[in-house]
């Protein structure tokens, strides 16, 4: 069994590489669909549904691609919204094979 990473460094100069569910995790962020819970390992909720891969949305928080969109207590769900380098990987990002 081989195991990977949801995002792979390219280069210390270029952006992560993300897969197809990555992005499409960071899109429905990037278009208001997506809460994270206040947790220091935030889940993401998208149409109000829990994703199907919380450790990717873990990943996604710890990286710096997304973040709460406003304070909240622990365990409450807040709007989430991307970063600036969650921004950046949207609008440059290819999905890796």
């Amino acid at each position: 069994m081989t195991t990977s990473t949801p995002l792979a460094p390219l280069a210390t100069t270029q952006p992560p590489v993300a897969n197809h569910r990555v992005l499409a995790m960071l899109r429905a962020v990037a278009a208001g669909r997506a809460q994270l819970t206040c947790s220091a390992e935030p889940d993401l909720f998208v149409d109000g549904v829990p994703c199907c891969d919380q450790f990717t949305a873990h990943v996604l928080a710890h990286e710096g691609l997304v973040r709460a969109g406003q304070p909240g207590t622990p365990g409450q769900r807040v709007p989430a919204v991307l970063t600036r380098a969650g921004h950046a990987l949207v609008a440059g990002g290819r999905a890796a094979a």
